[in-house]
């Protein structure tokens, strides 16, 4: 009976200790609710790429374009991330916990979505499990109203192909045997390719929604609305009186087979434009933007 209870006592403590060392604390002093970091910036090709007037100046690197998501960032300045697969990955300086104190979430992310104009984007989380501080763990899917539907592809990519020439439109390819181009419009006329990317193509994968596009009763092209759990939605995820952002639920974590991940934090979270969609009437391609990611647990 003893020993039983020795053994208990000493799970306990371990248990204990492992939560107190897994869990990044906040800092003492100057910690901030929002993401301090961008550790990676890979649009897909896009109208809002390489354009000065979003704020892109000597971008001609990896490093350099994740500098320039960063400052953007910090600024509430808008962060394009292309066509389908453009991905952004963020932290924080210090874990967000599985509490939902506010109204049942966690945090939020705020884009630039209104009523039938959303450019959804899938949202996934990781726990820095090895304690290296970077994204290198595992990344957990946070499952929205589309998770799981025949129309929602879970491994969709797309193969974006380098012009040979400036200002031509950029042609893709996916693995369903589908090909197009990522069109240049009268209003963004620079090069959509990212500059700094030499290679003569680039694949990005992820998780593909189906388009809710439509023309309504007066002609106007509308993008539609996804119900809950994307970012850059019009969707009831977005609460009265906070703007455009979109709050999300770490509890919605689904590992690949759709079980529950069961995290207790969350140290990085990736958002990835989930369209493959070109607009009418010179709205270009469906791109995802983004302002700010949000601890709404603070």
């Amino acid at each position: 009976m003893k020993k039983t209870l020795k053994l208990i006592v000493i799970c306990f403590l371990l248990a204990s200790c492992s939560k107190d060392e897994t869990i990044k604390p906040k800092p003492e002093e100057n910690y901030s609710p929002y993401s301090n970091k961008v550790y990676e910036y890979k649009p897909a090709p896009g109208q809002f790429i390489n354009e000065t007037a979003s704020g892109f100046e000597n971008v001609t690197s990896e490093a350099a374009a994740a500098e320039y998501a960063e400052q953007r960032l910090k600024n509430s300045q808008h962060v394009s991330l292309g066509a389908f697969g453009g991905y952004i990955v963020a932290g924080f300086d210090h874990s967000i916990e599985n509490k939902g104190s506010f109204q049942g979430y966690d945090f939020s992310v705020k884009g630039n979505q209104f009523d039938n104009s959303s450019e959804p984007a899938v949202v996934w989380v990781m726990q820095d499990v090895n304690k290296n501080s970077l994204p290198d763990d595992v990344w957990y899917e946070l499952k929205g109203s589309e998770y799981g539907k025949p129309e929602t592809f879970s491994d969709y990519s797309v193969t974006y192909y380098k012009p040979q020439n400036s200002g031509e439109n950029v042609k893709w390819t996916d693995n369903k045997g589908n090909s197009g181009e990522i069109e240049i419009n009268t209003y963004h006329t620079q090069d959509y390719y990212p500059l700094w990317i030499t290679a003569d193509s680039y694949t990005l994968t992820g998780v593909r929604l189906e388009s809710k596009s439509y023309i309504d009763s007066e002609g106007i092209y509308r993008t539609g609305n996804y119900e809950w759990g994307y970012a850059d939605n019009y969707g009831n995820d977005m609460l009265p009186n906070n703007g455009n952002k979109n709050f999300f639920k770490i509890s919605n974590a689904v590992k690949t087979d759709g079980s529950n991940a069961n995290l207790q934090y969350i140290d990085f979270v990736k958002i990835q434009n989930a369209l493959n969609h070109n607009g009418q009437g010179g709205t270009g391609e469906s791109s995802t933007e983004i302002l700010s990611i949000e601890d709404e647990n603070i």
